[in-house]
């Protein structure tokens, strides 16, 4: 076969995959939304049960992760199958990062009713944690990894993609961990929140200046850790629970 056909096939497969993944984040965002509006937004589980907060988890990571991981996910001989089958295997680090932030929102619901001072002073702490890493060595070695071909450039079978998607997956929570850890502040539910670190971490994996945009979240998240510490009102994840914020999650 004619080398430019197979290149044209290759990337219109690659395209393919890639759409379906982001298909399937658009379908992932509209479940999360609804499920937001449904909830509003406040401190520790949402009074979700561990079954049910790991299904939601997942559904928020798909639609947050699964439009950055395309290039990862298609490699150069791409099939819908396998891009499917690595972005299944991506989720799976990141449903282990679920239950422990599970465990983490629940920690946070019992001290923000026991000392709802000391809850506020933990949410402004996390988004300090979070701006100083995003501008730390460690961050930056970390998004070079994340930004590596974990599985060369053929990502092989089904089996082969979905254990390549594992392994890209536990790359990216070294990479996003304390992105993810923002929720914990604002509210797990929290729709803009989810959005704006979607943005950022689609960013650091698509964009041709990865540190940069790492760097100016660093510095927005700093500067949201210092607001917070006189006006609080964003930090729903820490605070006690309002009838006015029971809305789409905002900030």
């Amino acid at each position: 076969m004619d080398g430019h056909l197979l290149i044209g096939r290759s990337a219109r497969d690659a395209a393919r995959a890639w759409g379906a993944l982001a298909l399937l984040a658009a379908g992932c965002w509209v479940v999360t939304i609804h499920e937001a509006h449904a909830m509003g937004s406040g401190p520790g589980t949402m009074g979700m049960a561990f079954p049910l907060f790991i299904a939601v988890w997942l559904a928020m990571m798909a639609a947050m992760m699964l439009p950055a991981i395309g290039p990862a996910a298609t490699g150069r001989s791409a099939t819908l199958p396998r891009a499917m089958a690595f972005g299944a295997g991506f989720l799976v680090p990141w449903a282990a990062y679920g239950a422990a932030a599970f465990a983490a929102l629940s920690a946070v619901a019992r001290l923000v009713d026991a000392s709802p001072t000391a809850a506020r002073w933990l949410g402004v702490g996390i988004l300090a944690v979070a701006g100083v890493y995003q501008l730390s060595p460690w961050k930056v070695g970390a998004v070079a990894h994340c930004r590596m071909p974990q599985h060369g450039d053929d990502v092989g079978g089904i089996a082969d993609g979905f254990v390549a998607g594992i392994s890209d997956g536990a790359v990216c929570v070294g990479c996003c961990w304390a992105l993810m850890m923002v929720l914990i502040a604002v509210g797990a539910m929290n729709v803009v929140a989810m959005a704006g670190l979607s943005g950022v971490i689609f960013a650091e994996k698509i964009a041709p200046a990865p540190r940069l945009v790492a760097r100016l979240a660093g510095v927005v998240l700093l500067s949201l850790a210092i607001v917070a510490a006189f006006h609080p009102a964003f930090l729903h994840g820490v605070t006690p629970m309002q009838a006015g914020r029971m809305s789409m999650g905002g900030m």
